[in-house]
């Protein structure tokens, strides 16, 4: 199975999010409205929370988590290296099952940030 580019993943992840929210139950919506909310500045800034959502996805082992979260650090201005210095951190909380992880993320990285090679 190939890792989907970012873009490829953000089309399929809109597809998929309308057919959830189009056949979904109230519960399910519910949710994913929760979810929405939880990423909005509040107390700490919703650019703050992209960084939390990395590292929380890292540490639970969820590529698709990894990337939508990458994807949104990005357009949020964070740079490759900051996102770097985020996962180490969900590296030593999560330890070494992390690793598989970190590599596809670290290889997101580069499709995120091509003009950097691997990140800025």
């Amino acid at each position: 199975m190939s890792t989907p580019t970012p873009d490829e993943f953000a089309v399929e992840r809109a597809r998929l999010n309308e057919l959830v929210l189009e056949k979904g139950t109230k519960t399910t919506k519910r949710f994913f409205n929760l979810d929405g909310a939880a990423y909005r500045d509040g107390e700490l800034d919703a650019r703050t929370k992209e960084l939390l959502g990395l590292v929380a996805s890292a540490v639970l082992r969820c590529d698709d988590c990894i990337l939508y979260h990458l994807m949104q650090a990005r357009d949020a201005g964070w740079s490759a290296a900051q996102l770097r210095e985020a996962l180490d951190v969900a590296l030593v909380v999560g330890g070494s099952i992390v690793i598989p992880h970190l590599r596809r993320a670290y290889g997101q990285l580069e499709r995120l940030y091509p003009a950097d090679g691997a990140g800025a």
